[in-house]
């Protein structure tokens, strides 16, 4: 189903013969991946793929799990063009019928839960209750698509003029592209796709070339469900490949928005590109989050909060916490706690279910993670811990390196090592006297993703959560920087792209809207009192 067709006509010899470990060999199987074969990595009813080819690496073992045959141009214009036919022909599907759809679609990955989060694990490389955490994500956010299809509501405004109505009405929009990043290969996309279906619209998706088979065994389980109800399979399409795959899609007329999740530096590329065109745009990009804890906090939660926040799918998500400003009067105690957590853990592998700290997901974040502790060294800052890789791992080809704790002897947030997300496990430390002090850092750097504080003072949650407090999207009090449920839209503010994915109001971005005034009266009257009458 999944196997890409012979590429004799290329002139290249693929050589397919390896030997899969048992641990990833189980868990392809589990979910129909055939092993030792080149996979298809372009569906749009059809799987197909005449681009080049990429490897899916697992970054705990350096084992290559599986080839794919990537979109070539002509794929993901042949992609776009069957996309643009299957939103024609959604378009008119009641929208009740289409949350029906998206149920059946909840239900298939419910069935496959643990196998899909098993995957993520193997390619991504978070720990297991993450993998399968991320996959509930996708599961949670088509239950609430479905209430939804019931709920899209315009409204009906008063019009001044008698006998007219004005009425605020939502349509489907027409083709979304959904750019996904490494780090959330599946709850990304399934926040996108559900509210995007639920409103309509066709989608199609360009995964991260790193994580090309997640993106595959997810698309086979919609595309089941779409074929049982005699739906394109293309409502759903998949181009995989690398940045010429994802130009093309973000450069067409004929996808109406680009839903973004990656790097500040690409981000505003894609954001010109879109916009250049009167597209719309959603963009997620870097967090750089901070955690603020005052004296009055309970560090009995706040010590293990900052703990996963920072060290969480090792440093790897959006909402990382990756600077952390402890009032004077607590902060030795906090430290003393914190590293304790921290020499408590050990590399392990992530689909053991007692592993913590799994690898990262590249050997070019080892790099960036290398780089940046040399620099905090070059400036002299305290490395409290870690600062270098372990000296026992548990496979020798993984990523893993040590997370680590430092204090720059600078609080100016506009230095790099504050005002620059580093995507790895480095926590950086500065110490306050006053809340207001705190804020001011937690708002001086670019991003505006997530931020924490760490509290039992009433006066102090007001202020965090008011007009003078955080200008982050995501405001917590007593809760880490990461861990978003779905129920609430989720996006950031100023260099993190201002979008909003998931719940709360952020389907209101899926649909175009029209102001339709209605004259049920036997007058022409016009707005404001206008008189232009011939008499």
């Amino acid at each position: 189903m999944i196997i890409a067709p012979r590429a004799a006509s290329t002139g290249i010899r693929v050589h397919l013969k390896r030997r899969l470990s048992s641990r990833a060999s189980g868990i392809l199987s589990a979910l129909n991946i055939p092993l030792n074969k080149e996979l298809s990595g372009v569906y749009d009813g059809q799987w197909k793929g005449s681009g080049e080819v990429i490897e899916s690496v697992c970054p705990t073992t350096g084992e290559v799990l599986a080839r794919i045959r990537t979109a070539s141009p002509a794929d993901v214009s042949e992609t776009l063009t069957k996309t643009r036919e299957a939103y024609l022909q959604f378009r008119d599907v009641p929208a009740p019928r289409r949350g029906e759809i998206l149920r059946q679609i909840r239900e298939r990955l419910a069935n496959k839960r643990e196998e899909l989060g098993a995957l993520v694990t193997l390619e991504m490389g978070k720990i297991r209750s993450e993998g399968v955490g991320e996959v509930q994500e996708f599961i949670d956010i088509c239950d609430y698509a479905v209430g939804l299809s019931r709920m899209m509501n315009g409204r009906i405004v008063a019009s001044e003029r008698p006998g007219h109505s004005i009425l605020e009405v939502p349509n489907p929009l027409g083709v979304v592209a959904v750019l996904s990043a490494f780090n959330f290969p599946v709850a990304v996309y399934g926040w996108n796709l559900a509210l995007s279906l639920a409103a309509g619209n066709a989608t199609i998706w360009k995964p991260s070339p790193t994580t090309p088979l997640t993106s595959i065994a997810v698309t086979s389980i919609i595309a089941e469900v779409l074929s049982k109800n005699n739906l394109p399979g293309a409502l759903a399409g998949l181009v995989t490949g690398g940045q010429p795959v994802g130009e093309v899609l973000v450069g067409s007329k004929e996808v109406e928005l680009v839903s973004f999740t990656g790097s500040e530096r690409v981000g505003r590329i894609v954001g010109q590109a879109v916009v250049s065109r009167f597209g719309k745009s959603i963009l997620e990009l870097g967090g750089n989050n901070a955690s603020i804890v005052m004296p009055d906090a309970d560090l009995s939660l706040a010590v293990p909060g900052v703990f996963f926040g920072a060290v969480g799918t090792a440093g790897q998500r959006c909402t990382s916490t990756r600077r952390l400003f402890l009032h004077r009067d607590i902060a030795p105690e906090f430290l003393q706690r914190l590293q304790k957590l921290y020499a408590s853990l050990k590399p392990g592998d992530p689909l053991d279910d007692n592993t913590l700290l799994g690898p990262l997901h590249t050997p070019a974040a080892v790099n960036l993670y290398e780089s940046t502790v040399e620099y905090l060294r070059s400036i002299d800052a305290d490395i409290l811990f870690g600062g270098k890789g372990y000296e026992m791992t548990p496979y020798d080809g993984g990523n893993f390196v040590q997370p680590t704790i430092a204090v720059p002897k600078s609080v100016e947030m506009s230095d790099r090592i504050w005002s620059t997300e580093t995507f790895a496990p480095i926590l950086n430390v500065a110490i306050f006297d006053e809340l207001e002090e705190a804020i001011r850092w937690n708002n001086a750097v670019p991003q505006g993703l997530s931020s924490s504080l760490w509290t039992r003072d009433l006066r102090n949650v007001g202020k965090w959560t008011g007009p003078s407090g955080s200008d982050a999207g995501i405001v917590n009090v007593n809760a880490g920087t990461s861990g978003a449920e779905i129920g609430a839209s989720f996006g950031g503010n100023k260099s993190t792209g201002w979008g909003r994915e998931s719940g709360g109001d952020a389907w209101k971005q899926y649909v175009r809207w029209s102001a339709c005034t209605i004259n049920f009266s036997n007058e022409a009257p016009l707005a404001q009192g206008v008189n232009f009458n011939i008499e």
